[in-house]
C-alpha cells in the first residue's frame, strides 16, 4: 500500500535538500532528490509524486520553468508546486502565480511553516485526486450503462459474464491504480440456488477468474434478508458480518487491510485492498455498477417469465386445435423443430428461427372451426367437404389476427397449403409470391403427415418419406415445394428423422 506521501524535493545547493529532508522524513514522507531542473522533470515523469518543493534559482532550467512544464502536462497538472525562493519582489511572485505554484515558501526556511504547508497541500492533493477519481467513475459508469444497454438482450441474459463486466471496471489494472481494489470475491446463486465462489485478480493484462472452495455466506446472517453496501477499514469500528468476510479471507491467505462490498440474496461483491483508506463512496460506487446488472437481470427474467407465458399459450391454442385431428401427440412440436432445422439452415435470423419454431404449431388452428365429422371422417371427403376443409387455413388467419407477435403464425396459416407451381390453396399462389413462412412448413408438414399413419395410407419410414418429397410419387411432387427450401430438405433430412424419433407419440 502507497502509505507515505512522495515528495519531490529540488534544488541545486545539497545542503537545502539535506535540510528539507531532515524535516519531511521523520513526519513519515518519502523523499525524491533532483539537483537542477531536467532532473527534476525526468523524475517527475517515472514516478508517482505528491508534492514538489522547488528551488527557484538553478542552472540550465530555472524553478519558474519547470513550474510552467509540469502544469502544462496534463498527466501531472494535479501535483501542488511549492517556489522555495529568497526573491521577495512582487514581480517575482506575480511570476510564480502565473508559472501555476500553488504556494510560495521563502528562504531562510522555517521548520513550522514548511511542514504546515505541506500538510495543507498534500490534503489538497489528496482531495483533489479523490474528485478527479469520482469524475472518472461516473463516467466510466455512464460508459458502462450505455453499453450494457446497447448489449442487452433479455432472452439470452447470462448473469454471470455480466459480473465479469462489473468486476473489469472497478478493479486494479495497473500497480499505481491506487483507487482500485487488487482483487474481487464474487458469490452468485446457481440455477440449483447453491452459492459459487469466484477470485478474480488481473494478471498479465487478463482478468482472471478463480472458483473458491468456501462459503463466504455463512458468516452473512442477514444477506438473505436485506441488501446492504459497507465498507472496512483495518483500523475502524465494522460491522460482525465483514469481520467474519475478512477472517474468511485470512483462511485463504489473503489479508485485508480494507474493502468495500455489497451483499444481497443475489449477489454478494467484495472489493478488497485498495491502496488508501475507503470510503462510502467506494461501496456507493460498487453499488451503482451492481444494481445496473441486477436490474437487467430482473428485467431479463421477467421477459424471460413473459415469453415462457406466450410460448405456452401458443401451444394450447394449438393443442386445442389439434384434438379432433388425425394427428395427435406430438405432431404440431415437431412440425416446429422441422422448420427451425429448415429456416437455420437457409441461413435465417435466431429471431426468425426461433419464431418459426414456436409459431408454426399454430398452423392448423383454423381446424377449430371445421366439423369434428370431417376431420375425423375415415373415407375420402366429397367435393363439398373439400371445400370446408381448405377453409381452415383462412380461418386459421382470422384466429390469429394481426398481432406484430403472431404475424409469423398469421403468415404460416394463411400459406402453408400453397404450391410453388401454383396448385394449392386457398388463394392459388405460386413462387415468391408465398409467404416464405409457408414455403418452409409446407416441407416441414408433409415429411409429417408422410411420416404417420392416416385413414387412407399407412406410416412411412424416413427412406421412404424422403425419396418421396425429393423425388415425387404423382400425389406429391418435388415442385410442390420452394426450391431452396426443398435443396435444404435434401441437405438436411437426417436432423427430421432425428426429431420425429425424439418427439415421437
Amino acid at each position: 500500500m502507497k502509505d507515505k506521501p512522495v515528495i519531490l524535493v529540488v534544488d541545486d545547493q545539497p545542503q537545502n535538500i539535506e535540510l528539507l529532508e531532515a524535516h519531511l522524513v521523520p513526519q513519515g514522507h518519502e523523499i525524491l532528490k533532483a539537483a537542477d531542473g531536467e532532473e527534476a522533470l525526468k523524475t517527475i515523469a517515472e514516478n508517482s509524486v505528491d508534492l514538489v518543493l522547488l528551488d527557484v534559482m538553478m542552472p540550465k532550467i530555472d524553478g519558474f520553468e519547470v513550474c510552467r512544464r509540469i502544469k502544462g502536462d496534463e498527466r501531472l497538472r494535479n501535483i501542488p508546486v511549492v517556489l522555495i525562493t529568497a526573491l521577495s519582489a512582487k514581480e517575482d511572485r506575480i511570476k510564480g502565480i502565473e508559472a501555476g505554484a500553488e504556494d510560495f515558501i521563502s528562504k531562510p526556511i522555517d521548520k513550522g511553516e514548511v511542514l504546515a504547508r505541506v500538510k495543507m497541500l498534500l490534503k489538497m492533493k489528496t482531495l483533489n485526486d479523490r474528485l478527479n477519481h469520482a469524475y472518472e467513475e461516473i463516467n466510466n459508469m455512464t460508459n458502462f450503462g450505455e453499453a450494457s444497454i446497447l448489449s442487452f438482450d433479455p432472452l439470452n441474459f447470462v448473469f454471470l459474464p455480466k459480473v465479469d463486466n462489473i468486476v473489469n471496471q472497478i478493479i486494479r489494472k495497473a500497480a499505481d491504480a491506487f483507487d482500485k481494489p487488487q482483487l474481487v470475491i464474487v458469490g452468485v446463486p446457481d440455477e440449483h440456488h447453491a452459492w459459487q465462489w469466484y477470485q478474480y485478480e488481473y494478471m498479465f493484462n487478463e482478468l482472471k477468474r478463480t472458483l473458491l472452495a468456501i462459503d463466504f455466506r455463512q458468516g452473512l446472517d442477514n444477506a438473505g434478508n436485506l441488501r446492504t453496501v459497507q465498507f472496512y477499514n483495518e483500523s475502524g469500528h465494522n460491522q460482525p458480518e465483514i469481520q467474519a468476510i475478512v477472517k474468511s479471507l485470512a483462511a485463504l491467505s489473503i489479508p485485508v487491510s480494507n474493502l468495500a462490498s455489497y451483499i444481497s440474496d443475489s449477489l454478494c461483491i467484495f472489493a478488497v485492498n485498495y491502496d488508501r483508506d475507503v470510503t462510502p463512496y467506494d461501496a456507493s460506487v460498487l453499488n451503482s455498477f451492481v444494481m445496473q446488472s441486477l436490474f437487467m437481470k430482473s428485467l431479463s427474467d421477467q421477459i424471460r417469465e413473459t415469453e415462457s407465458a406466450f410460448e405456452y399459450t401458443v401451444y394450447a391454442l394449438a393443442r386445442a386445435s389439434d384434438i379432433n385431428d388425425e394427428d395427435t401427440g406430438n405432431h404440431i412440436l415437431r412440425v416446429g423443430d422441422y422448420c427451425a432445422v429448415i429456416a437455420e439452415g437457409l441461413g435465417m435470423p435466431a429471431e426468425f428461427v426461433e419464431a418459426m419454431r414456436v409459431q408454426a404449431t399454430l398452423h392448423d388452428v383454423g381446424k377449430i372451426h371445421i366439423h369434428p365429422d370431417i376431420l375425423k371422417k375415415p373415407e375420402k371427403l366429397t367435393p363439398e367437404e373439400w371445400v370446408e376443409m381448405k377453409k381452415h387455413t383462412v380461418y386459421g388467419a382470422t384466429i390469429i389476427g394481426n398481432h406484430q407477435r403472431l404475424i409469423t403464425a398469421n403468415k404460416i396459416a394463411s400459406s402453408h397449403h400453397e404450391r410453388w407451381d401454383g396448385s394449392g390453396y386457398p388463394q392459388g399462389l405460386k413462387g415468391e409470391q408465398i409467404f416464405v413462412e409457408g414455403r418452409i412448413l409446407s416441407i416441414a408438414d408433409q415429411y409429417d403427415a408422410l411420416r404417420n399413419k392416416r385413414s387412407y395410407k399407412p406410416a412411412f419410414d424416413h427412406a421412404t418419406t424422403y425419396k418421396i418429397i425429393a423425388e415425387g410419387d404423382g400425389r406429391t411432387l418435388p415442385a410442390h415445394f420452394d426450391p431452396e427450401v426443398l435443396r435444404m430438405f435434401v441437405k438436411l433430412h437426417g436432423r427430421f428423422e432425428e426429431v420425429y424419433e425424439r418427439r415421437k407419440d
